[in-house]
């Protein structure tokens, strides 16, 4: 457990991030004897959020590499952009892949679509529904229903696909390949 100590922080805040020690995030000003009680009170908690972090993709950190990822994502993404830009008569104007901590794409308010290179470690039908969600926003710029109707149109099942990246989306955000 990492313990960190933050002048802006107004109350304690405990994160679990995927792979990496917990973190404690404390009141500038909290005594030592308060931050005890809060480990030992949440002590179980974080244990049991821990066992549900046990790796379920068998990614290996070696078997691929940052550049071989974006090189496959680029391809993928930049295909299926076309295809659904041209169905839904909607212009881009850039598409990026980079590596984001926590998102799986954006779409920026002048066309440009920007995706995670990992989104190329998850199923096939995943990586569609990113792309198309992002597509979907050249049109409507929110989440409204209009918009969650357009990619309903696009994709029928996108539910499974957001579903999965629900359960497996820290575990793949988190994989770091070997360097």
């Amino acid at each position: 457990m990492v313990v960190r100590r933050s002048r802006r922080a107004r109350r304690w805040t405990i994160d679990l991030p995927w792979g990496e020690p917990a973190r404690l995030t404390v009141p500038a000003a909290m005594p030592d004897v308060e931050i005890d009680r809060v480990l030992r009170a949440h002590r179980d908690w974080i244990a049991e959020e821990r066992a549900r972090q046990r790796p379920r993709l068998g990614l290996d950190r070696r078997s691929v590499s940052e550049l071989e990822g974006r090189r496959a994502a680029r391809e993928l993404v930049h295909m299926l952009v076309e295809e659904e830009a041209l169905a839904l008569g909607v212009e881009v104007n850039r598409i990026q892949i980079r590596d984001q901590r926590t998102r799986w794409g954006s779409c920026s308010p002048n066309g440009n679509l920007s995706f995670n290179w990992r989104l190329v470690l998850a199923p096939f039908d995943v990586l569609d529904y990113v792309v198309v969600h992002e597509v979907c926003h050249l049109r409507e710029a929110n989440h409204s229903r209009r918009f969650w109707r357009l990619v309903e149109s696009r994709r029928p099942s996108w539910r499974d696909q957001r579903d999965w990246l629900a359960r497996h989306g820290p575990e793949l955000l988190a994989f770091r390949p070997a360097a």
